[in-house]
């Protein structure tokens, strides 16, 4: 934002002619008024970078006019002169917003201070717009959370809700559902944009540490503070603090949580002094923080006080929908970002991606996407540049993948753990290896023509204990 057209307004022949030579000199553009009414006029009909007001003008002053300038929202630096050096007209021109003041007689080394000053606070400022317009393209919710399923369109509607308050919210969701970005996008869209958004992972840092990492310490608080360290509570300040897998957060820190949300305070650890934050508070969990409540690993009043604004992302099983606007988005960015040539998802690849269950969500659907644009040299990646993924239903047609046991055994674990809530304690166990020996005790037989002596040397385990498992498992035998 260069500096390049200036206004100046003075009742004084003199003082208008002086600053006019010495700006045009500068190769500035400078339009002159003799009063204020003037210089509103000049102001509603052109675009100035910087106004330089005298304070004392007949019909409007340069404060009244200043008053002006704000009330029509606009961009414009006003600087106002002032033959009365007093405290009270420096303070009343800086509270009614004036960037600056000068007093007359001014010499023009002045001036070209504050030209310097001027154009690095437009600079400064062209550049903030810039990041905060860069911001938003990059996070704001319907760029960079993709899907037009009705359970995304009921995230997306929330989220225009509650950006523009300060409300607490409580996002759940499976791990790779994208909890970060809803919580960035919320951030992004409301007016705390250009400030601080600080992620803490709760789960990720060890529990004596956590607590050092919401709050900051003093320097000596502990072995090895050997200096004073600000907080994600202190950095995030008039910002976001995104708390992520929060359902992890020991109950003494739950307690410190909520004692910051209600006084809106933090003490650093070895500290006694208070700080007052100004945070919204944005918490994820993948988590079923009511069954935490109700197990007593989860305070209740905090849960309540988080869950003011409920978000639910579901699984991209349950949008599948979904996942050809997600591929092609993935498959987008990954070939922009790897410096590779465009490539484009055949319809067979399209419908491996879509039969697939996706345990691992929106996150593995983008590591799969990066894996086969990087292994394949073609600009189609057909169904087999997916070979790892086993749709379910193949999966339940035909035991032939080219694929591991233990991603088949994974698959079909997954497709059977809907009912898991049904299970009493210590079933889950039991319940798994009785459905995996049945089979394979009685396929070894089967192969071995039911000779037990043989069966159990190929399985490595005691002929008693093979004959024990005959019984517990009700294998039938057959002749060989």
């Amino acid at each position: 934002m260069p500096l390049n057209r200036i206004l100046v307004a003075d009742d004084e022949e003199s003082i208008r002619w002086v600053l006019s030579k010495a700006l045009k000199q500068k190769g500035f553009s400078v339009d002159l008024a003799h009063d204020g009414r003037q210089a509103l006029e000049l102001i509603k009909d052109n675009c100035y970078d910087l106004a330089i007001l005298d304070i004392k003008m007949p019909g409007i002053t340069g404060l009244d006019l200043l008053d002006k300038v704000r009330e029509m929202n606009n961009d414009l630096l006003v600087v106002i002169m002032t033959a009365e050096a007093s405290m009270k007209n420096a303070v009343e021109a800086m509270k009614r917003g004036a960037y600056d003041y000068i007093t007359k007689p001014f010499d023009l080394d002045v001036i070209d201070a504050i030209i310097e000053k001027v154009a690095r606070a437009r600079d400064i400022a062209g550049q903030v717009t810039t990041l905060k317009q860069e911001l938003k393209d990059r996070y704001q919710a319907e760029k960079n959370i993709v899907g037009n399923s009705s359970a995304m369109q009921d995230v997306y509607k929330t989220i225009g809700k509650v950006a523009v308050s300060d409300v607490t919210i409580l996002i759940q969701g499976e791990s790779g559902t994208g909890k970060e970005l809803v919580a960035r996008a919320v951030h992004f869209n409301s007016e705390r944009l250009g400030k601080p958004f600080v992620a803490i992972n709760c789960a990720a840092i060890p529990r004596d540490l956590l607590e050092s990492e919401l709050f900051g310490s003093e320097k000596g608080a502990f072995t090895g503070a050997g200096e004073r360290k600000q907080g994600k509570f202190e950095q995030a300040n008039h910002g976001t603090l995104f708390l992520d897998e929060i359902g992890d957060m020991p109950l003494d820190l739950q307690a410190k949580i909520l004692r910051v949300l209600q006084e809106q305070e933090v003490t650093r650890i070895g500290g006694n002094q208070n700080f007052s934050v100004d945070v919204r508070i944005v918490a994820a969990t993948n988590q079923a923080l009511v069954e935490k409540v109700r197990q007593k690993e989860f305070r209740e009043d905090l849960y309540y006080r988080l869950n003011v604004v409920p978000i639910m992302l579901a699984p991209l099983r349950e949008r599948r929908d979904d996942i050809p606007d997600l591929a092609s988005y993935f498959l987008s960015r990954s070939c922009t970002e790897m410096s590779v040539v465009p490539k484009r998802l055949t319809d067979d690849a399209v419908a491996l991606l879509k039969a697939y269950s996706w345990p691992g969500n929106v996150r593995e659907l983008e590591n799969a996407i990066k894996r086969a644009v990087i292994l394949s040299n073609d600009p189609l990646l057909t169904a087999q540049d997916f070979g790892g993924l086993i749709p379910a239903k193949e999966l339940q047609q035909s035991g032939t993948q080219d694929t591991s046991l233990e991603d088949l055994v994974d698959l079909k674990l997954r497709s059977c753990m809907n009912g898991i809530e049904g299970l009493d304690k210590g079933d889950i166990h039991a319940m798994v290896l009785e459905q995996v020996e049945r089979p394979l005790i009685r396929l070894v037989l089967e192969k071995c023509r039911w000779n037990q002596v043989k069966a159990a040397d190929v399985l490595g385990i005691n002929r008693n204990t093979l004959r024990k498992k005959i019984s517990e498992l009700n294998i039938e035998m057959k002749r060989g």
